[in-house]
């Protein structure tokens, strides 16, 4: 922590009872971690000091006795020396460090620092050093038989009568157990927000798994036509049931596909609102109170509408003998506040909330976007929306805030930041027009399906197959380029269908790499259950040909039936740009 404010001697008003020393309050400014050592707000120390007697030699007194005897590291250097080395440590930091005081002096501080050592906290206080302002923050620095220790330093300027900077005064402590003990704390909890997700997956997508099953037992039990049906149906509708959970899960982790472009968050729900009645269902009033003109911001459309559904289905049941949700836009600038947002400065349109509900006490909104975590009664939540839409505002660049109080009504804020003009082009794509699977010359296409689980290549297989198709099959990235470098030739490979991630050193990215610089007449289609690789570089452009699992027949052959299509046309190809570094 930085003083802000300029270091000026002149407004050193705390005069010490002799009139030999007086100094500046520290008035809280100077606490970090746990305000070590004395465990309260640091408002009487001195922040910065003006001394009448300079002189270092003059060590008779009982105060230094008392310097020398204190069990707080304590050092001065000296600014108006070549390189600011040590001119004083008392014992204490020799304690601290494992050096002796002939191999301290004369030297930069810089000398406890190492490999893991944070560059930006040293560049902080190089830049309070230089601007004489006085800094307290937690620095890495190693002892001289090279342990690492957590260092919470304080440095402050010293001055003399004339308002002349004569030194930096600067206390360390070793406050590595408390940085430990925070750090087991925060693994504790990541292992008990595990152990509560595992528990909810388990727990909803056993109870999808029994209504497939059982409903798969009674189709083979039965000859009736009308039963079939309706016991595939459920089956299928379970099936959904758990493709719509993972999709959720995944907005969570920030691991969903984004298909970002501008959007104007005004216009979207405003064409979003009447939706959004008939989602409450009349049990709430919907208010819109929407800014026009604001700057658009790059979002994926439906996964925004999703989000904000979810928030206000949440409004709605936080309502049960109805009430006003009042929807928002409103620009908001971030400054010197960015920081203590986790955002970068600068310009965000904030899509905002607000119920007049039963609101959420301090421990159930510390835990409000937890996944699986929910006060609704037993099969009225999954415990996902909030969740959902936090991970997708946090995959947008924003940030979801919560304000709550128990019997005040609730207030969620989604945080996006504006759109540069300079960051987005859209790129024009060709029309879809859907085709057969038979092309001009009477042959059918070819298509190379690639994927490592069998079950679902033999389905894809069946599928494409039963379509006209002519497939054939590869169980991984190498297997796929050996099978197109010696077939290519006579048996020409029209489509790539390949799973994304994939075991060994040739994941789906690396393969249509590969085989587009061999024939970029090749259309490709991407498939995953998991976008990792395709999130880790950022939002993607709309329109990026990948399909995500589970997938339907229907949405299978559209979308070869589309990639197909654009064989050829420069406009619709996938550029090696669009992904960013492949990693194998």
């Amino acid at each position: 922590m930085t003083d802000k404010a300029p270091s000026d001697p002149s407004r050193h008003e705390d005069v010490d009872p002799t009139g030999l020393a007086a100094g500046r309050p520290a008035e809280g400014l100077m606490d970090v971690g746990a305000s070590e050592p004395i465990e309260r707000p640091g408002l009487h120390h001195w922040r910065e000091s003006t001394i009448t007697d300079p002189d270092l030699n003059d060590r008779g007194g009982v105060f230094f006795a008392a310097i020398e005897m204190t069990r707080m590291p304590m050092i001065l250097t000296d600014p108006n020396r070549d390189d600011n080395p040590i001119v004083f440590a008392n014992k204490a930091f020799l304690d601290l460090t494992g050096y002796e005081e002939e191999e301290i002096l004369g030297r930069n501080c810089r000398f406890l620092q190492g490999a893991q050592t944070d560059r930006n906290a040293v560049s902080e206080l190089r830049d309070a050093v230089q601007s004489k302002s006085a800094i307290a923050l937690e620095l890495l620095n190693y002892r001289r038989d090279g342990t690492p220790f957590w260092n919470a330093v304080f440095i402050g300027p010293v001055y003399d009568t004339d308002g002349h900077l004569r030194y930096f005064f600067a206390s360390q402590l070793d406050v590595t157990r408390r940085r430990n003990t925070e750090q087991n704390y925060r693994q504790a909890q990541k292992m008990e927000s595990i152990g509560q997700l595992t528990a909810g997956l388990a727990h909803d997508f056993n109870n999808l798994l029994q209504v497939v099953n059982g409903n798969l037992e009674l189709v083979a039990a039965t000859q009736d036509p009308e039963r079939v049906k309706r016991y595939v149906a459920a089956a299928q509708s379970a099936a959904e049931r758990g493709a719509k959970l993972t999709r959720q899960l995944l907005a969570f982790a920030r691991k969903t596909r984004l298909e970002p472009r501008p959007v104007d968050l005004t216009q979207l729900v405003s064409e979003f609102s009447e939706l959004m009645e008939s989602a409450v269902n009349r049990q709430v009033e919907i208010h819109l109170s929407l800014r026009r003109g604001l700057a658009p911001v790059v979002v994926d459309a439906d996964q925004l509408e999703m989000a904000l559904l979810n928030v206000v289905n949440n409004a709605r049941d936080a309502m049960p003998d109805g009430g006003l949700v009042t929807v928002s836009t409103l620009p908001l600038r971030l400054d010197d506040d960015a920081a203590d947002r986790d955002l970068p400065p600068g310009d965000y349109i904030v899509l905002q909330v607000e119920d007049q509900g039963q609101g959420m006490s301090a421990d159930v909104l510390e835990r409000a976007a937890e996944p699986f975590f929910t006060t609704k009664g037993v099969g009225k939540g999954t415990g996902l929306g909030l969740a959902m839409a936090s991970g997708f505002v946090r995959q947008s660049g924003g940030r979801l805030e919560i304000d709550s109080e128990a019997g005040r009504g609730t207030t969620i804020r989604m945080m996006f930041p504006v759109l540069a003009p300079d960051r987005f082009t859209a790129t024009d794509r060709p029309e879809h027009t859907p085709v057969n699977a038979i092309v001009d010359d009477g042959s059918a296409p070819h298509v190379l399906v690639v994927e490592d689980n069998e079950e679902v290549l033999a389905i894809a297989r069946e599928i494409l197959e039963s379509a006209g198709y002519v497939v054939s099959t590869a169980f991984s990235g190498d297997e796929a380029l050996r099978f197109f470098d010696a077939s290519h030739s006579d048996k020409r490979v029209d489509l790539l269908f390949t799973d994304l991630v994939m075991p060994g050193g040739m994941n789906g990215l690396v393969l249509a790499d590969a085989i587009t610089e061999r024939d970029p007449s090749v259309s490709v289609l991407m498939t995953t259950g998991y976008n990792e690789e395709l999130v880790i570089n950022g939002t993607r452009a709309r329109g990026t040909d990948v399909l995500s699992k589970p997938y339907r027949r229907s949405e299978l052959l559209d979308r070869v039936s589309q990639a197909l299509n654009r064989r050829g046309e420069g406009g619709g190809r996938r550029r090696r740009s669009e992904f960013g570094a492949v990693q194998a």
